[in-house]
C-alpha cells in the first residue's frame, strides 16, 4: 500500500503474506476538501434478500390496520426498535409458482418471479433472479459481485417435490435461467472467500492451530495505514479490524469445540456453532462485515430450505418445522409455527442491530442498505402463493419510508416489489418478469 498526501482510493486494500483486506469507508477516501456531508446525496447502497421458508402463521405477522404503524403484530415484534425503517406488505403474490411442486416453486419464483421448469434431472431451467441483476450493475466496483449464503450444510439431489429437481430448493439465486449459484454455509468458507487466507492448505492449517488471525498477515499495512490518517479514520479503521478479529475467534471457537467433542456428527463440519442461532448469527456477522468492508453489495441468505424439519429445541419446539407448517387447525402445531416464526424474525433483527450500529459515511450501514425478508409461500398449511409474508427494512440511501404497514387491494406480484427495489438502488428496468408496475408506496420523497 502506497500512502499519498492525495485522498485514498475507495478500492485501497490492506495486503499480507496472501491476504486482500478492504477497508470501510474513510473520511481520507474523499476527494481532498471535500466536507463528508457532502457524499450522504449518493452514498453506495447494498441491497439484501434473507429467505424464510415455509410461509408464515399470517394471523400473527400481518398487521390489523394499514397505514402508519406505532406497534408490530406479535410475529414482528423484535423488529419494533427498526419500526422506522420497516415496512410490511401484504397481498402480495407469486403467480408463477403455483405448480404440482409448491415447495420446490416457492424458493425458485422468490427471486425470480418465473415458473420452473417441471424436471427431475439436470435439464432444469428458470430465470435469472433480480439479485443477479443488480450484481451486474452494482456489483462491478466490488470484490464479489454478490454473495450467496445459506444454513443447510448438504445439498439434496435428485427429485425433491413432486416432479422438481431439488435444485430449485437448493438454490435462490441464478446467474442466468440454466446456470443456478449454490449458496455456502460454512463461515469459515465464507470468511476466507471474504478476505483470502496465506499459504498452502497445510500452512494454514498450521495458523489455525496456532489461533493465528489474518489480520497478523496485514499488520504492517495496518501501521502505515493508521500513521496517514486522521484520529476518526484510525478510530474507524481500529473497530473494522475488531470486528473480523472477533468473527475469526468464533470461528476457531466452533472449530475446537467440534475438534474436542468424543462423538462428533460427522454430517456437521467442524467450522459450523453447534447452536442454530449461534451459526445464523455469525453468517449475519460476515455479510455485515462484507458491507462495511465495500466486498459486495448484493447478498442472498437461505434461512433454512423448503420442506426442512429442523428443530429449535432452543425455543422449545421439538417439532420439525415442516411439520408444524402442516397444522390442519391444530393449536398446538399453530402454536409451533409461530414460535418458529417469531425465532426467525429475532434473526433478521440482530442483522438489522449490527448494521444499524456499524457507522457509514455520514449514516450507518442500514440507513444506506435496501432489504427483502420473505417468503414464497404465504399459508404453509394449504401451500399457497399470495399473501405472502414480506418485510422491506432500511433505509435504502433515503428512498425508502417505513414504519407502515401496505396491504393492496388485489393480490399484486411481488415481481412490482423488485422492481421498486432496483430503482432504489440505481438500477432501471422496464419490466421485471411478470410485474405490472411499480410500488410507489414504499418510496420516500426523496428523488433518485
Amino acid at each position: 500500500m502506497i500512502i499519498t498526501k492525495k485522498a485514498l482510493s475507495r478500492r485501497t486494500f490492506l495486503r499480507g503474506a496472501g491476504i486482500t483486506l478492504a477497508l470501510p469507508l474513510l473520511e481520507s477516501m474523499l476527494p481532498a476538501m471535500t466536507p463528508l456531508a457532502k457524499t450522504a446525496a449518493a452514498p453506495v447502497r447494498r441491497l439484501g434478500y434473507v429467505y424464510l421458508p415455509m410461509g408464515a402463521q399470517l394471523g400473527k405477522w400481518i398487521p390489523e390496520t394499514t397505514g402508519p404503524l406505532s406497534t408490530l403484530p406479535p410475529t414482528l415484534q423484535t423488529l419494533t426498535p427498526y419500526l422506522n425503517q420497516v415496512s410490511v406488505l401484504s397481498n402480495l403474490e407469486l403467480r408463477n409458482a403455483y405448480s404440482a411442486g409448491n415447495h420446490a416453486t416457492a424458493n425458485a419464483a422468490f427471486l425470480s418471479a418465473a415458473r420452473a421448469k417441471m424436471t427431475e434431472g439436470s435439464d432444469y431451467e428458470l430465470a435469472t433472479t433480480v439479485d443477479q441483476i443488480a450484481a451486474r450493475r452494482i456489483g462491478r466496483e466490488t470484490p464479489l459481485p454478490s454473495l450467496e449464503l445459506a444454513m443447510d450444510l448438504t445439498t439434496a439431489v435428485g427429485n425433491c417435490d413432486n416432479g422438481y429437481a431439488c435444485v430449485y430448493q437448493n438454490n435462490l439465486s441464478w446467474a442466468t435461467p440454466t446456470a443456478p449459484l449454490p449458496a455456502e454455509a460454512h463461515p469459515r468458507v465464507v470468511f476466507e472467500r471474504l478476505f483470502g487466507t496465506g499459504g498452502s492448505a497445510a500452512e494454514r492449517q498450521a495458523e489455525l492451530r496456532k489461533d493465528a488471525s489474518i489480520l497478523d498477515w496485514v499488520l504492517d499495512d495496518v501501521a502505515r495505514l493508521q500513521r496517514s490518517v486522521g484520529p476518526g479514520d484510525r478510530h474507524k479503521v481500529a473497530e473494522y479490524l475488531d470486528t473480523i478479529r472477533e468473527v475469526e475467534r468464533r470461528i476457531q471457537q466452533a472449530e475446537n469445540r467440534a475438534a474436542d467433542a468424543p462423538a462428533p456428527d460427522i454430517d456437521r463440519p467442524s467450522t459450523v456453532p453447534d447452536a442454530y442461532a449461534d451459526h445464523a448469527r455469525l453468517m449475519f456477522d460476515l455479510q455485515v462485515l462484507a458491507m462495511q468492508g465495500d466486498l459486495t453489495r448484493v447478498m442472498t441468505f437461505q434461512l433454512a430450505r423448503e420442506t426442512s424439519n429442523r428443530t429449535y429445541p432452543e425455543i422449545g419446539v421439538a417439532e420439525g418445522h415442516h411439520a408444524a407448517s402442516h397444522h390442519a387447525g391444530n393449536l398446538a402445531k399453530i402454536a409451533n409455527l409461530e414460535k418458529i416464526n417469531a425465532f426467525h424474525v429475532s434473526l433478521f433483527a440482530y442483522y438489522l442491530a449490527k448494521l444499524q450500529a456499524t457507522p457509514d459515511g455520514t449514516g450507518n450501514l442500514l440507513d444506506h442498505s435496501l432489504l427483502l425478508f420473505g417468503s414464497g409461500m404465504g399459508n404453509p398449511d394449504i401451500h399457497n402463493h399470495v399473501d405472502l409474508p414480506i418485510v422491506v427494512a432500511g433505509g435504502g440511501g433515503g428512498t425508502h419510508r417505513g414504519g407502515r404497514h401496505i396491504r393492496y387491494a388485489e393480490p399484486t406480484p411481488l415481481a412490482n416489489l423488485h422492481l421498486t427495489m432496483l430503482d432504489k438502488v440505481g438500477v432501471s428496468l422496464e419490466a421485471f418478469a411478470d410485474s405490472t408496475g411499480r410500488l410507489s408506496e414504499i418510496s420516500s420523497p426523496v428523488v433518485l
